[in-house]
């Protein structure tokens, strides 16, 4: 019986009536891999360590909610004693000495961690060609791209190599992924995962979330992903509720918000074929349509195109081949080291965020740029 294409709850199903066991589903995990090498959806795999978790599960069977499930991890994930690279070349041989809590979660929820999933580079980009690893395929073609940032994990879940992959989201990076290669994906409201131990780009922005084939199955991945962590200090503190209890509750009544300031004359027509499509399914299901308005909607991208690069010229101002990562040989002295790493290490979108941040923020610009984008974004 094959795994490709299964969903988290149906191979729960299978290995509770013994129809396949952990080991098995591991094994076909890592030929499937094999066999999609083309999609390029992987930087770092961890199939020695999956392998003897599954056999522990063979022997003491375990209850929890993801017990023996494969999961693709995104590569900005830190985890402990695996590569975790950020697709990047100046975090090419780090192997962090701990695991981020999104990790931890996932892991004491008893998931297998299979690998970690290509992206673009410190989850700069949205069609995952800015990985130094090399742009990620879309299983629905060879010449589409599976979006990005997390390109990787959405198109391994796309082509049924795993049934769910953790992803990031800073200004799209689960979303539209998902999207593009037709699966479920979700950007929780920011806080309610914890970002400890996530590799940043852009800290206010950055929020942790699942990816998976069905809504269901983000569900039950939100619920072991989520927890008020202390190590986090924009981590929410309160109840989290269980993301299945209403899955299958009726839509009558419930009023969805349609934004009038939305233009659509730039997109394709498919697109917004489906877009129409998808709001009738909703009237047929009960809901009731509402015009809303957003009148600042047009300055969110050159807002966010202001906000983003200024927080990632800042977080990356640690990767500079003094206390970890890639360090450039035989610099002749420290302000060398400094320039050559850092040359060598970013690719070009990285370098080009940085410069961009850097101006921002600077003196004579602070005030003009970083200042008033961060009022536009509160108003």
């Amino acid at each position: 019986m094959t795994i490709k294409y299964k969903t988290i709850k149906e191979m729960r199903k299978m290995i509770s009536h013994k129809e396949i066991s952990n080991k098995e589903i591991i094994q076909e995990v890592y030929k499937l891999i094999d066999e999609n090498k083309h999609l390029n959806a992987f930087i770092t795999l961890n199939e020695e360590s999956s392998l003897k978790k599954a056999e522990a599960l063979d022997k003491n069977p375990s209850d929890l909610p993801l017990a023996g499930i494969p999961i693709a991890q995104k590569d900005l994930f830190c985890t402990k004693g695996v590569r975790t690279t950020c697709a990047s070349n100046i975090l090419n041989n780090f192997i962090p000495p701990y695991s981020a809590t999104v990790i931890e979660n996932l892991e004491k929820a008893d998931c297998i961690s299979i690998g970690k999933t290509n992206m673009d580079e410190f989850a700069m980009g949205s069609s995952n060609e800015t990985s130094f690893f090399g742009n990620v395929q879309n299983p629905w073609g060879q010449k589409l791209v599976p979006g990005g940032s997390s390109g990787g994990s959405a198109s391994a879940v796309s082509a049924g190599i795993v049934p769910a992959a953790s992803g990031t989201d800073t200004g799209g990076s689960i979303r539209q992924p998902a999207s593009l290669c037709g699966i479920s994906g979700l950007k929780p409201t920011y806080g309610r995962i914890s970002r400890w131990g996530m590799i940043a780009f852009a800290s206010s922005l950055d929020q942790a979330g699942p990816m998976a084939r069905t809504a269901e199955d983000c569900a039950i991945m939100l619920n072991e992903m989520c927890s008020h962590d202390e190590k986090d200090t924009t981590s929410l503190d309160d109840t989290i509720p269980n993301f299945e209890e209403n899955l299958n509750n009726s839509l009558n009544g419930k009023k969805i918000g349609i934004v009038k300031d939305l233009d659509l004359s730039s997109l394709d027509n498919d697109v917004v074929a489906v877009y129409e499509n998808s709001l009738k399914e909703f009237v047929s299901m009960g809901a009731e349509l509402v015009d809303i308005n957003l009148p600042n909607l047009s300055l969110s991208v050159p807002t966010y195109y202001v906000v983003a690069p200024a927080e990632c010229s800042s977080n990356l101002s640690r990767f500079d081949g003094v206390k970890f990562g890639r360090r450039s040989e035989n610099p002749k002295d420290l302000e060398e080291l400094y320039i050559q790493t850092r040359s060598e290490g970013f690719g070009d979108e990285v370098k080009r965020r940085i410069l961009i941040g850097s101006y921002v923020l600077s003196a004579g610009y602070y005030d003009a740029y970083y200042k008033k984008a961060q009022q536009v974004r509160r108003l």
